[in-house]
């Protein structure tokens, strides 16, 4: 009787395994009602959200996109600005090469002109000095002969016209005797 009993009492005992009818009734009815709210109000909250930052995502790409779009025309004209920039270097550096070329030149003319200037002024004064060194040294040899010469001849040769005539006459004759004296010399 024993087993009976338990058998029996066993039977009364729920299973833990199988759930209630009504538990089950009540579990799908909740469940519904979950899925009514859900639906109802939670889905459109999540598909609004979700859309939103569909448009902020699509939106911000379409941003960027514009933004590099921007960014390769702006380096495009950036690379053909330095390329102008650098071509206009090039020139003004040619140019000023050319201007130096012509400062130079100008400045070679002008220091070869005051050169020769300066040369040509030379020679004069040269040829001034000698003209005076030469007149001084003709009053000087004429007064030193004139001197030895009325020593030697013992007159006075204080007469002016005679005294500058016998200068005069022996100057002659000594340019005469190195003219040929250098012909003579050159001649050899």
């Amino acid at each position: 009787m024993l087993k009976t009993e338990l058998v029996l009492a066993a039977e009364e005992v729920p299973n833990p395994i199988v759930p209630h009818v009504p538990e089950l009734i009540l579990g799908f009815i909740a469940f519904l009602l979950l899925l009514f709210v859900l639906k109802k109000y939670v889905v459109p909250r999540f598909e609004a959200t979700y859309e939103e930052r569909t448009k902020l995502i699509e939106g911000g790409i379409e941003r960027a996109e514009k933004a590099q779009a921007e960014a390769e025309e702006n380096l495009a004209q950036y690379k053909a600005q330095l390329a102008e920039a650098r071509a206009e270097a090039a020139k003004i550096r040619d140019d000023a090469r050319l201007e130096a070329e012509q400062i130079k030149a100008e400045l070679r003319a002008e220091a070869e002109a005051e050169s020769q200037r300066i040369v040509a002024q030379g020679q004069a004064q040269l040829q001034a000095q000698k003209a005076q060194i030469i007149a001084e040294l003709r009053a000087e040899l004429g007064r030193n002969s004139v001197e030895l010469a009325s020593r030697i001849v013992g007159e006075s040769l204080a007469d002016d016209a005679r005294r500058h005539g016998t200068v005069d006459r022996f100057l002659a004759e000594l340019e005469t005797a190195g003219a040929n004296g250098a012909g003579l010399g050159a001649g050899k």
